[in-house]
């Protein structure tokens, strides 16, 4: 029987807006009620258009913020935020990378300590250890010993996700949620950190929550595509399902919107450019 990380059922997060002179105060409902299950050592990717409402389940699904309604489980227990039963041990278990990896790095902090922090926070861990295990997830997300006393400004932007990557994984998480985690990079190293991607989930046994407007990177990434529009999910189900016969017109739409890098599609577009 499949191991389920990740289910919700239902889940729903509003949100209240103030009223001005000439305008009332009105609720935002930002998600409207998300149904999903996801396996152990899948990747769900979650996609569509900028304020559609993916990075709010994000959030809730990090226990970030709680849901308005609905119900969250992680490994099979409820996680009830209103009652304050959010254990050390529940927090562990679910990570995030944000997609600018400068901005969610401490300038100030050596490279070291960014790793050696959620270890600091989370668990009684001796020092020596800490510091053994940040040398070694530097390693497995492909950098080098030497860069532990570095700042985060002295690395790339590719270097930085690896970084935030690798902090996130210092907690043995069960599940990493991945909010835009390549938009901000060059092509080059989007290819090289999704792979590092797919080799550390082979490793840890990793479920991924993979939030993109990138059909491409969907397209190679994941196991699962759940489709969003207004705080819907219109869509859900297996990669190749979704991609070869998606069933709403919405996600119709926003695959026929996407520019398509194959030979035969640029010359289709460059003739009828010329007509």
């Amino acid at each position: 029987m499949s191991e389920i990380v990740l289910e919700t059922r239902g889940i729903k997060r509003d949100y209240h807006v103030g009223g001005g002179l000439f305008r009332p105060a009105r609720t935002v409902h930002a998600v409207k009620g998300i149904d999903l299950k996801l396996e152990k050592g899948k990747t769900l990717a979650i996609v569509g258009e900028s304020g559609c409402g993916k990075s709010t389940l994000a959030r809730m699904i990090t226990m970030i913020d709680p849901p308005t309604d609905g119900e969250l489980f992680i490994d099979g227990k409820k996680v009830d935020m209103a009652a304050g039963d959010l254990t050390p041990e529940m927090r562990r278990k679910v990570q995030i990378v944000f997609q600018n990896p400068y901005g969610s790095l401490n300038p100030r902090q050596k490279i070291g300590d960014v790793l050696m922090e959620p270890v600091v926070i989370n668990s009684n861990v001796p020092a020596a250890e800490r510091r053994d295990r940040a040398m070694a997830m530097l390693t497995k997300v492909g950098l080098q010993p030497e860069h532990f006393n570095r700042y985060p400004h002295m690395f790339s932007g590719g270097q930085r996700q690896r970084i935030a990557i690798a902090r996130a994984l210092m907690l043995n998480p069960r599940l990493l949620v991945l909010d835009e985690p390549v938009s901000a990079l060059d092509l080059s190293v989007q290819a090289q950190v999704l792979n590092l991607l797919a080799d550390l989930q082979d490793e840890f046994e990793l479920t991924y929550v993979f939030i993109s407007h990138d059909l491409s990177v969907v397209r190679y990434i994941a196991d699962e595509v759940m489709v969003m529009y207004f705080g819907e999910a219109v869509e859900y189900g297996t990669r190749d399902a979704v991609f070869s016969d998606p069933k709403h017109d919405y996600t119709k739409t926003l695959f026929a919107a996407t520019p398509r890098a194959d030979v035969e599609s640029i010359r289709t577009r460059l003739a009828k450019r010329a007509a």
